[in-house]
Protein backbone atom coordinates (compact mmCIF):
# COMPACT_ATOMS: atom_id res chain seq x y z
CA UNK A 1 0.00 0.00 0.00
CA UNK A 2 1.36 3.34 -1.33
CA UNK A 3 0.96 5.74 2.25
CA UNK A 4 -0.06 9.03 2.33
CA UNK A 5 3.29 11.71 3.21
CA UNK A 6 1.69 13.72 5.65
CA UNK A 7 2.90 17.17 7.31
CA UNK A 8 1.46 18.62 11.03
CA UNK A 9 1.66 22.27 11.11
CA UNK A 10 0.75 23.67 14.54
CA UNK A 11 2.44 21.84 17.50
CA UNK A 12 0.66 22.86 20.86
CA UNK A 13 -1.51 20.65 22.71
CA UNK A 14 -3.60 19.58 20.13
CA UNK A 15 -0.94 19.51 17.44
CA UNK A 16 0.77 16.77 19.17
CA UNK A 17 -1.98 14.43 19.64
CA UNK A 18 -2.22 15.12 15.46
CA UNK A 19 1.25 13.96 14.96
CA UNK A 20 0.92 11.16 17.74
CA UNK A 21 -2.59 9.56 15.96
CA UNK A 22 -1.44 9.72 12.70
CA UNK A 23 1.50 7.98 13.44
CA UNK A 24 -0.88 4.90 14.56
CA UNK A 25 -2.16 4.57 11.00
CA UNK A 26 -0.68 2.44 8.58
CA UNK A 27 -1.84 4.29 5.44
CA UNK A 28 0.18 7.57 6.96
CA UNK A 29 3.84 8.83 6.57
CA UNK A 30 4.27 11.31 9.38
CA UNK A 31 7.44 13.29 7.31
CA UNK A 32 7.10 16.59 8.53
CA UNK A 33 5.77 18.96 11.50
CA UNK A 34 6.23 22.88 11.36
CA UNK A 35 6.37 25.26 14.46
CA UNK A 36 7.88 28.41 14.80
CA UNK A 37 9.25 27.85 17.87
CA UNK A 38 12.36 26.07 17.21
CA UNK A 39 12.87 24.29 20.79
CA UNK A 40 9.53 22.89 20.39
CA UNK A 41 9.70 21.74 17.20
CA UNK A 42 12.86 19.55 18.05
CA UNK A 43 11.30 18.31 20.95
CA UNK A 44 8.21 17.13 19.00
CA UNK A 45 10.06 15.63 15.96
CA UNK A 46 12.58 13.71 18.20
CA UNK A 47 9.94 12.09 20.03
CA UNK A 48 8.36 11.10 17.34
CA UNK A 49 11.32 10.29 14.88
CA UNK A 50 9.84 12.80 12.11
CA UNK A 51 12.27 13.11 9.87
CA UNK A 52 11.47 16.44 8.71
CA UNK A 53 11.17 19.68 10.33
CA UNK A 54 9.80 23.74 9.44
CA UNK A 55 9.79 26.72 11.39
CA UNK A 56 8.38 27.99 8.20
CA UNK A 57 5.33 26.41 7.04
CA UNK A 58 5.57 27.94 3.47
CA UNK A 59 8.87 25.57 3.45
CA UNK A 60 6.97 23.17 4.04
CA UNK A 61 3.93 23.57 1.37
CA UNK A 62 6.96 23.46 -1.06
CA UNK A 63 7.97 20.31 -0.21
CA UNK A 64 7.24 17.92 -2.79
CA UNK A 65 7.21 15.06 -0.80
CA UNK A 66 4.78 16.25 1.61
CA UNK A 67 0.81 14.91 0.06
CA UNK A 68 -1.23 16.33 2.55
CA UNK A 69 -1.10 18.97 5.33
CA UNK A 70 -3.08 19.03 8.93
CA UNK A 71 -3.31 22.89 10.44
CA UNK A 72 -3.63 22.94 14.00
CA UNK A 73 -2.56 26.69 14.74
CA UNK A 74 -4.85 29.32 16.23
CA UNK A 75 -8.15 29.84 14.26
CA UNK A 76 -6.79 33.81 13.29
CA UNK A 77 -3.93 31.82 11.42
CA UNK A 78 -6.70 29.24 9.78
CA UNK A 79 -7.57 31.18 6.30
CA UNK A 80 -3.66 31.71 4.74
CA UNK A 81 -1.95 28.94 5.96
CA UNK A 82 -5.04 26.62 4.56
CA UNK A 83 -5.88 28.48 1.34
CA UNK A 84 -1.78 28.67 0.63
CA UNK A 85 -1.98 24.93 1.36
CA UNK A 86 -4.42 24.23 -1.23
CA UNK A 87 -2.79 26.00 -3.71
CA UNK A 88 0.39 24.52 -3.47
CA UNK A 89 -1.78 20.53 -4.05
CA UNK A 90 -2.20 19.80 -0.60
CA UNK A 91 -4.40 17.81 0.88
CA UNK A 92 -5.56 19.52 3.68
CA UNK A 93 -7.45 18.54 7.49
CA UNK A 94 -8.24 21.87 9.12
CA UNK A 95 -9.10 21.77 12.85
CA UNK A 96 -12.56 23.48 13.93
CA UNK A 97 -13.30 26.38 13.67
CA UNK A 98 -12.92 26.84 10.15
CA UNK A 99 -11.88 30.43 10.49
CA UNK A 100 -12.53 33.56 12.62
CA UNK A 101 -15.64 35.37 10.67
CA UNK A 102 -17.85 34.54 7.05
CA UNK A 103 -15.80 36.45 5.10
CA UNK A 104 -12.41 34.11 6.05
CA UNK A 105 -14.61 30.99 5.86
CA UNK A 106 -16.03 32.23 2.36
CA UNK A 107 -12.05 32.35 1.05
CA UNK A 108 -11.16 28.89 2.73
CA UNK A 109 -14.61 27.46 1.01
CA UNK A 110 -13.79 29.45 -2.78
CA UNK A 111 -10.26 27.69 -2.79
CA UNK A 112 -11.55 24.48 -1.82
CA UNK A 113 -13.73 23.92 -4.81
CA UNK A 114 -10.91 24.90 -6.66
CA UNK A 115 -8.89 22.04 -6.32
CA UNK A 116 -9.27 18.29 -6.36
CA UNK A 117 -7.39 18.09 -3.61
CA UNK A 118 -9.20 16.58 -0.22
CA UNK A 119 -10.53 18.90 2.52
CA UNK A 120 -12.06 18.59 5.13
CA UNK A 121 -12.81 20.69 9.03
CA UNK A 122 -11.83 18.57 11.84
CA UNK A 123 -15.53 18.39 13.35
CA UNK A 124 -14.41 15.13 15.88
CA UNK A 125 -18.19 14.95 17.18
CA UNK A 126 -19.64 13.72 13.76
CA UNK A 127 -17.01 10.72 14.29
CA UNK A 128 -18.00 9.92 18.00
CA UNK A 129 -20.15 6.89 17.84
CA UNK A 130 -23.11 8.11 20.27
CA UNK A 131 -23.45 11.40 18.25
CA UNK A 132 -23.35 8.85 15.23
CA UNK A 133 -26.09 6.91 16.05
CA UNK A 134 -28.46 9.28 17.28
CA UNK A 135 -28.05 10.93 13.88
CA UNK A 136 -29.55 7.47 12.29
CA UNK A 137 -32.44 7.63 15.20
CA UNK A 138 -33.72 10.86 14.00
CA UNK A 139 -33.10 10.11 10.57
CA UNK A 140 -35.70 7.07 10.88
CA UNK A 141 -38.40 9.25 11.78
CA UNK A 142 -37.82 7.83 15.63
CA UNK A 143 -38.46 11.17 18.00
CA UNK A 144 -40.85 12.62 15.14
CA UNK A 145 -40.10 16.45 14.38
CA UNK A 146 -37.32 17.58 16.83
CA UNK A 147 -38.85 20.37 19.05
CA UNK A 148 -35.87 21.67 21.22
CA UNK A 149 -32.48 20.65 22.16
CA UNK A 150 -30.22 21.93 24.94
CA UNK A 151 -26.48 21.51 24.60
CA UNK A 152 -23.71 21.87 27.69
CA UNK A 153 -19.86 21.91 27.00
CA UNK A 154 -18.56 23.19 30.40
CA UNK A 155 -14.56 22.89 30.98
CA UNK A 156 -12.17 23.86 34.09
CA UNK A 157 -10.76 26.94 34.58
CA UNK A 158 -7.39 25.23 33.92
CA UNK A 159 -8.00 23.62 30.54
CA UNK A 160 -9.15 26.91 29.76
CA UNK A 161 -6.83 29.77 30.37
CA UNK A 162 -4.77 29.10 27.50
CA UNK A 163 -7.54 29.32 25.28
CA UNK A 164 -9.57 32.25 26.29
CA UNK A 165 -6.16 34.46 24.91
CA UNK A 166 -7.68 33.63 21.47
CA UNK A 167 -10.94 32.63 21.34
CA UNK A 168 -14.72 33.32 23.55
CA UNK A 169 -15.80 29.84 25.48
CA UNK A 170 -19.08 30.60 23.17
CA UNK A 171 -17.25 30.06 19.99
CA UNK A 172 -14.68 27.38 20.86
CA UNK A 173 -16.89 24.85 22.22
CA UNK A 174 -20.19 26.16 20.62
CA UNK A 175 -19.29 24.88 17.34
CA UNK A 176 -19.27 21.65 18.14
CA UNK A 177 -22.83 21.39 19.40
CA UNK A 178 -24.60 23.90 16.71
CA UNK A 179 -22.87 21.95 14.17
CA UNK A 180 -24.58 18.67 15.67
CA UNK A 181 -27.88 20.42 15.96
CA UNK A 182 -27.77 21.77 11.48
CA UNK A 183 -26.58 17.81 11.25
CA UNK A 184 -29.53 16.48 13.22
CA UNK A 185 -32.39 18.90 11.76
CA UNK A 186 -31.09 19.75 8.05
CA UNK A 187 -32.23 23.25 9.45
CA UNK A 188 -30.77 26.56 9.43
CA UNK A 189 -31.29 29.40 12.29
CA UNK A 190 -33.81 32.34 11.33
CA UNK A 191 -32.54 33.90 15.01
CA UNK A 192 -30.58 34.17 17.99
CA UNK A 193 -30.23 35.70 21.52
CA UNK A 194 -26.80 34.81 23.70
CA UNK A 195 -26.22 36.35 26.75
CA UNK A 196 -22.43 35.98 28.23
CA UNK A 197 -19.36 37.54 30.53
CA UNK A 198 -15.81 37.14 31.69
CA UNK A 199 -14.94 36.06 35.08
CA UNK A 200 -11.41 36.69 34.39
CA UNK A 201 -10.48 40.54 33.80
CA UNK A 202 -6.83 39.20 32.67
CA UNK A 203 -8.40 37.25 30.08
CA UNK A 204 -9.38 38.80 26.67
CA UNK A 205 -12.53 36.73 25.91
CA UNK A 206 -15.54 35.97 27.73
CA UNK A 207 -15.58 32.44 29.58
CA UNK A 208 -19.13 31.84 29.70
CA UNK A 209 -21.85 31.79 27.56
CA UNK A 210 -25.40 31.07 26.50
CA UNK A 211 -27.00 31.24 23.33
CA UNK A 212 -30.48 30.29 22.02
CA UNK A 213 -31.40 29.53 18.42
CA UNK A 214 -34.86 29.95 15.96
CA UNK A 215 -34.32 27.31 13.66
CA UNK A 216 -36.42 27.87 9.85
CA UNK A 217 -38.32 24.46 10.95
CA UNK A 218 -39.05 26.10 14.55
CA UNK A 219 -36.67 24.21 16.70
CA UNK A 220 -35.30 25.80 19.27
CA UNK A 221 -31.58 25.06 20.09
CA UNK A 222 -29.86 26.14 23.65
CA UNK A 223 -25.90 26.10 23.38
CA UNK A 224 -24.33 26.31 27.00
CA UNK A 225 -20.48 26.91 27.36
CA UNK A 226 -18.94 27.58 30.43
CA UNK A 227 -15.16 27.47 30.44
CA UNK A 228 -15.08 28.51 34.25
CA UNK A 229 -16.09 25.66 36.22
CA UNK A 230 -13.42 24.80 39.85
CA UNK A 231 -10.38 23.44 38.85
CA UNK A 232 -11.51 19.98 41.02
CA UNK A 233 -14.07 19.48 38.52
CA UNK A 234 -14.28 15.82 38.26
CA UNK A 235 -14.75 15.88 34.23
CA UNK A 236 -12.49 16.66 31.41
CA UNK A 237 -15.48 18.02 29.43
CA UNK A 238 -19.05 18.04 30.91
CA UNK A 239 -20.74 17.80 27.91
CA UNK A 240 -24.58 16.46 27.60
CA UNK A 241 -27.20 17.01 24.80
CA UNK A 242 -31.26 16.86 25.21
CA UNK A 243 -33.03 16.72 21.95
CA UNK A 244 -36.93 16.80 21.98
CA UNK A 245 -39.29 15.42 19.39
CA UNK A 246 -42.84 14.88 18.81
CA UNK A 247 -42.47 11.13 19.16
CA UNK A 248 -39.98 10.87 21.29
CA UNK A 249 -36.30 12.14 23.11
CA UNK A 250 -32.68 11.43 23.05
CA UNK A 251 -30.67 12.34 26.20
CA UNK A 252 -26.78 12.10 25.32
CA UNK A 253 -23.80 12.48 28.17
CA UNK A 254 -20.75 12.30 27.11
CA UNK A 255 -18.83 13.71 30.11
CA UNK A 256 -16.77 10.31 30.76
CA UNK A 257 -19.02 9.39 33.80
CA UNK A 258 -19.22 5.42 32.20
CA UNK A 259 -15.40 5.63 33.67
CA UNK A 260 -14.70 6.76 37.02
CA UNK A 261 -11.49 6.66 39.12
CA UNK A 262 -11.07 7.69 42.95
CA UNK A 263 -7.69 8.23 44.39
CA UNK A 264 -6.95 10.38 47.23
CA UNK A 265 -7.01 13.63 45.40
CA UNK A 266 -11.17 12.29 44.92
CA UNK A 267 -13.01 11.21 42.08
CA UNK A 268 -12.53 11.84 38.61
CA UNK A 269 -13.95 10.83 35.06
CA UNK A 270 -10.49 10.94 32.81
CA UNK A 271 -11.38 11.49 29.23
CA UNK A 272 -11.41 8.01 27.65
CA UNK A 273 -13.10 7.97 24.02
CA UNK A 274 -11.71 11.08 21.71
CA UNK A 275 -8.13 10.30 21.91
CA UNK A 276 -6.89 7.64 25.05
CA UNK A 277 -3.41 5.87 24.75
CA UNK A 278 -3.87 2.09 25.31
CA UNK A 279 -1.08 -0.07 25.27
CA UNK A 280 0.84 2.49 24.24
CA UNK A 281 -0.80 3.31 21.22
CA UNK A 282 -3.15 5.93 20.39
CA UNK A 283 -7.00 5.26 20.29
CA UNK A 284 -10.41 7.03 20.12
CA UNK A 285 -12.64 9.40 17.66
CA UNK A 286 -9.57 11.63 16.46
CA UNK A 287 -7.96 8.73 14.90
CA UNK A 288 -11.28 7.41 13.35
CA UNK A 289 -11.65 10.90 11.94
CA UNK A 290 -8.22 10.77 10.71
CA UNK A 291 -8.83 7.30 9.27
CA UNK A 292 -11.88 8.59 7.03
CA UNK A 293 -9.89 11.23 5.62
CA UNK A 294 -6.95 9.10 4.47
CA UNK A 295 -9.37 6.67 3.24
CA UNK A 296 -10.89 9.97 1.06
CA UNK A 297 -7.25 11.14 0.07
CA UNK A 298 -6.51 7.42 -0.91
CA UNK A 299 -10.06 6.63 -2.75
CA UNK A 300 -9.67 10.43 -4.22
CA UNK A 301 -13.17 10.92 -2.90
CA UNK A 302 -14.12 14.36 -1.32
CA UNK A 303 -14.98 13.99 1.93
CA UNK A 304 -19.07 13.65 2.61
CA UNK A 305 -19.14 13.05 6.24
CA UNK A 306 -19.52 16.94 6.41
CA UNK A 307 -18.89 20.00 4.04
CA UNK A 308 -16.78 23.22 3.70
CA UNK A 309 -20.27 24.90 3.40
CA UNK A 310 -21.33 23.05 6.73
CA UNK A 311 -18.03 24.21 8.83
CA UNK A 312 -18.36 27.37 7.43
CA UNK A 313 -22.39 27.77 8.21
CA UNK A 314 -21.80 27.20 12.04
CA UNK A 315 -18.90 29.78 12.31
CA UNK A 316 -21.12 32.38 10.69
CA UNK A 317 -24.15 31.39 13.49
CA UNK A 318 -21.47 31.22 16.45
CA UNK A 319 -20.40 34.60 15.58
CA UNK A 320 -23.70 36.15 15.36
CA UNK A 321 -24.31 34.57 19.02
CA UNK A 322 -21.56 36.68 19.41
CA UNK A 323 -22.95 39.96 17.94
CA UNK A 324 -26.28 38.86 20.33
CA UNK A 325 -24.24 39.07 23.26
CA UNK A 326 -22.35 41.77 23.09
CA UNK A 327 -25.28 43.93 22.17
CA UNK A 328 -27.38 42.77 23.85
CA UNK A 329 -30.20 42.35 21.45
CA UNK A 330 -31.91 39.46 19.36
CA UNK A 331 -29.78 39.00 15.80
CA UNK A 332 -31.92 38.06 12.58
CA UNK A 333 -30.34 35.41 9.97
Amino acid sequence: MERIRCGIIGLGWFGEHHVDALKELPQCEVMAVCTRTEKRLKEVAEKYSVPKHYTDYHDLLSDSEIDMVTVVTHVQDHTHITVDALKAGKHVFLEKPMADSEEQCNKIVEEAHKTDKCFMVGHICRFDTVYALVKEEIDAGNLGTILSMHAKRNLAKWITESQLHKISALFGDGVHDLDLMFWYTGARPKSVYAQSMNTRSHLPYDDLGWAMFRFDNGTIAVIENVWCLPDNAPFAIDAKMEICGTEGAIYIDRSGLNYSVLTKKGLSYPQSTYWPKVHGMRRGFLKEEFDYFLKCVAQGKKPSVITPEESRDVVVAMKKAEVSAKENRIVEF
